[in-house]
Parts: C-alpha cells; structure tokens; sequence
C-alpha cells in the first residue's frame, strides 16, 4: 500500500485529506509540526508528501530544503498547501523543491488529480536499494551482478537491474507489467505487448536462480503482476 506523509496543524483539513486518501487507497501518517514531520520522513518511506507552508517548530519552507539534501528523502514527491496565493511564495516552494503548489481552499478532487499527476512524473525512489541479500546470495545492484554463495557470479543487464530495484522499492504492493512499461521502460504502455515484462522477468530469473528449488523471489500474481518476495534492508 502506498504511504502518504501529512504536515498540517488544522486539525480538520488532516481529517479530510485523511479521508479520501484512504478512499483511494493510501496509508496515511501526519503530524502537525515541521520538526516531527522531518523527523517522521526519515524514518520511514514514504511515495508523498503534502506539507502546509506555515507550520510551527519549522516551517514548511523549511522541510522541503531539508528533504531534497537528504540522500534517504530527497526523491519523495512534495506537495505544498498554503493560504498564500502569491506568485513569489509558489515560486520559492518550487525553487526549493516543490513537485507543485495547492493554494487553500482548494478542491479534494483537484488534489487527488494533483496527487496522480505528481506521481506520473516523479519515480518511486529507486535509488536507494543497493543490495539485495538472495536465498543464493547477493543482488549488488550498484555494479549490475549477481554473487552467489558458491563463488560464482552473473551480470545483470541495466533493465534487469532496474526491474529489479523497482520491485524492491515496492515491497508492500504488487507492481502491474503497466506500470514496469512506465516506470522502468519510460514508454506509455498503449499499443505495447505486456509480453514484453514477462520475458524479461523470465530472463531474470533464470540469472537470479529463481526457481522452484528456493523459495521465490520475483512472484506472479495471477491478472496483476510481479511483487519481491523478500525483505530489502535500506542503508
């Protein structure tokens, strides 16, 4: 399920957002001060975040400069609320690091459009899975090869590399071959034979020694797709 950071002290727009965020899907955690909620962002992962510009303890301004530096959150997508309408405030939300700008009141449908469209563009934080400990040895997907326990080693293509880092930063939910094709191909999936994913999710496993001797560590998932059958330990 994907996990979505709220930064707000009203009180009764975090119970809205709460709300239809659920209804469409989403684990929601919020806080309603700055510092709590940098803190909270770092110790978890999150696939958003949607932070009010004035907040106690630190403001929203604030938070967003701090979680592009840090290399465990500075790929989450940001979305800023605020009261304040002017153009020079959007401006420095986006110059900060800002994915897009909700001025309050605003409307929940637009924001769950907003939410989608950020998501669309902005990929799920790969890049902070590394290594991948196998029941045959290690994934070390910053040098593209497979170390088994017996010695022996095995290359790893780029696009199986990224399959495979995919999978793993999605660890609590079954990744469809649609969303593969977007994220990790980065082609629009109309017109594209779904057939594609699975032969290369075959050729992985082969080099991973994926099969029915260990337990499973790419799973299908009859009429929905692929999800990592293991545990991924993030730096």
């Amino acid at each position: 399920m994907r996990r979505v950071l709220i930064v707000e002290d009203d009180p009764d727009i975090v119970e809205l957002l709460t709300h239809y965020l659920e209804r469409d899907g989403w684990h929601v955690d919020s806080t309603t001060d700055g510092t709590s909620g940098l803190d909270r962002l770092r110790a978890n992962r999150y696939q958003l975040l949607i932070l009010d510009l004035q907040l106690p303890r630190l403001d929203g301004l604030s938070v967003c400069r701090e979680a592009r530096r840090d290399r465990r959150t500075g790929d989450i997508p940001i979305i800023m609320l605020t009261a304040r309408g002017e153009e020079t405030d959007r401006v420095v939300g986006l110059e900060l690091g800002a994915d897009d700008y909700i001025v309050k009141p605003f409307s929940l449908r637009e924001l769950l459009a907003r939410v989608e469209a950020v998501l669309r563009r902005s990929p799920e934080r790969p890049l902070d899975v590394e290594e991948i400990r196998l029941p045959t040895g290690l994934a070390d997907l910053a040098r593209c090869e497979v170390r088994f326990d017996d010695g022996t080693r095995c290359e790893l293509s780029e696009l199986e590399r990224d399959v495979l880092r995919y999978l793993a930063a999605n660890p609590d939910r079954v990744i469809s071959r649609d969303e593969l094709l977007s994220r990790v191909w980065r082609v629009a999936w109309q017109g594209v034979e779904t057939r594609t994913i699975d032969m290369h999710v075959a050729r992985l496993r082969e080099k991973l020694r994926d099969d029915a001797t260990q337990p499973r560590v790419i799973v299908t998932v009859r009429g929905q797709g692929y999800k990592l059958a293991l545990d991924v330990t993030r730096p």
